[in-house]
């Protein structure tokens, strides 16, 4: 009879943990900020197994450690300063191993890390530490601590325990995915304000010309790129063309793209009247050098058109030499005179001048052209560059343009691209 009231005892004891467990899972399931989440558990915890203490430590795969993100107890606020090695002490061997323990007394244990006991001067008698697991991913550790009145827990302890942590993994995993949801979402706004703002900095159409036949694209190779190029006509007898291409790509790139255009605009309010092609060069480099990191640079090219004379003063700063194209000859002459790329050192560029002649073409671009790869990663080229636009030289600009960046499709053959693509043409 009284083995029959002891049973009866034990399984009002479950019916009641089980049903509190449910209330509790419930509650935790709501949607609020993870420091809340995390301490709702843990009182949660504390309070269904009878425990003085209780914490949680979530795994940064980052580092490979775990790390406490709340403890109750009276050692609470020091865990809460350290990480675990996985592997090390009892919360690393239930990560490791991804199975759950129950010990009686943590001291006669080899796998116990009493230095959390000796920065407290906290006994740790007996726990129960679980493994917070989602779809064979490790998300964390939770772990129970001394039963109260110097109990021991036992193994109806340890299922109710199991049930509450698997509750928790979940919990914790929707909230994970909801703010790198929320996070993915917030970045795809930005990126997309970032390319809009990187779109209103070129050119929203190009000059006409009476002499010069001028044509222009650009496609990031991501939302928002570091290939930039401007043509601006300065007065009735001059005109600027200006490429450049900054290292890296997304928003690093982009920043510098809105610093040298930005120095571009300043210059020209300041020195219109009297422009000079030098001066702008060596600002726009002491400028990078002053407001980049050593890692951060920008390969340029510059023109000065001068309209009554068809003089072109050239300024290579560490780009890919552009090709001039005379009228009625098949060599590529590349303008190679200038400088090292802006944002590097403070040294002299030189000048170049060529005059061109009716029918000469100036083909201007960024490497995302001649290093566009196809499924095998074989570049485009130079070569096939050159080839492309000598066969269709005699088209209007517009229409080389078209033909090139046809034939950088054909090779690519729907390949991923790998980096931003910027084409410049002028002919004469």
């Amino acid at each position: 009879m009284a083995d029959r009231n002891s049973d009866v005892q034990s399984l009002q004891s479950v019916n009641e943990n089980l049903q509190f467990l449910h209330a509790i899972s419930q509650k935790i399931s709501e949607k609020k900020p993870l420091p809340e989440l995390m301490h709702e558990i843990m009182e949660s915890s504390k309070e269904l197994m009878g425990a003085e203490a209780s914490s949680l430590l979530l795994y940064d795969e980052k580092d490979g450690k775990l790390h406490f993100q709340v403890a109750t107890g009276e050692k609470g606020k020091l865990m809460e300063t350290f990480t675990v090695e996985m592997g090390t002490g009892i919360a690393g061997w239930v990560a490791e191993h991804r199975e759950s323990l129950l010990i009686e007394d943590c001291y006669q244990d080899p796998r116990f890390d009493s230095a959390y006991d000796k920065k407290s001067s906290f006994r740790t008698r007996s726990m129960i530490c679980v493994p917070l697991m989602r779809h064979q991913k490790l998300i964390g550790v939770i772990q129970v601590i001394n039963k109260k009145e110097g109990g021991v827990f036992n193994e109806d302890d340890l299922f109710i325990f199991h049930t509450l942590a698997s509750q928790c993994a979940i919990a914790i995993e929707n909230y994970q995915l909801t703010e790198n949801q929320i996070t993915a979402e917030t970045l795809a706004r930005e990126l997309a304000t970032a390319r809009e703002i990187q779109q209103n900095l070129l050119p929203t159409g190009l000059p006409e010309f009476d002499d010069l036949d001028v044509a222009a694209v650009i496609l990031p190779a991501k939302e928002v790129g570091g290939d930039y190029y401007n043509i601006l006509r300065l007065n009735d007898l001059q005109s600027l063309f200006f490429v450049s291409d900054v290292s890296g790509k997304s928003i690093s790139a982009a920043l510098i793209v809105s610093i040298l255009d930005a120095c571009l605009h300043a210059f020209l309010k300041l020195h219109m009247d009297q422009f000079d092609l030098m001066k702008l060069v060596v600002m726009m480099n002491q400028v990078l050098i002053e407001s980049t990191t050593s890692t951060k640079f920008a390969t340029s090219w510059f023109g000065l058109f001068h309209h009554p004379t068809s003089e072109l003063i050239s300024i290579n700063a560490g780009h890919n030499p552009p090709y001039l194209f005379r009228a009625g000859n098949d060599e590529a002459i590349s303008l190679e005179a200038g400088g090292i790329f802006l944002g590097s050192y403070d040294l002299a560029y030189q000048t170049e001048k060529v005059t061109l002649q009716s029918g000469d073409l100036l083909l201007v671009y960024t490497d995302g052209v001649t290093e566009a790869w196809d499924h095998d990663e074989e570049e485009y080229g130079d070569a096939r560059l050159i080839q492309t636009t000598l066969t269709h030289r005699d088209l209007p600009a517009q229409a080389i343009m078209d033909a090139i960046q046809n034939d950088v499709e054909l090779h690519v053959s729907g390949a991923p691209q790998s980096d931003d693509f910027t084409c410049l043409l002028i002919k004469k």
